[in-house]
């Protein structure tokens, strides 16, 4: 044992987010199937939202809604910042 706790990456290299220089963005196409995948699954948030709320579950009407909002801004993000 070498009693060194840090995890090594293979190849050596730095972690694209160390350093603080900017990262390559995603390809268009990648980035708009990112935030479609999202949509849709924002979506299937939103039902289950609106589902619950009908049935009498305010909690999970709000926390599904809650994950709706946070799935789009997710989207929103990938597209935009890549």
């Amino acid at each position: 044992m070498s009693g060194d706790l840090e995890p090594r990456q293979a190849g050596g290299g730095e972690s694209p987010g160390a350093g603080g220089g900017e990262s390559a963005r995603r390809p268009l196409l990648e980035r708009l199937g990112l935030a479609g995948i999202a949509v849709v699954l924002a979506i299937l948030f939103g039902g289950v939202a609106v589902a619950s709320w009908l049935g009498g579950e305010p909690f999970l009407a709000i926390m599904a809604g809650i994950g709706a909002l946070m799935t789009a801004w997710a989207g929103a993000i990938t597209l935009f910042r890549g």
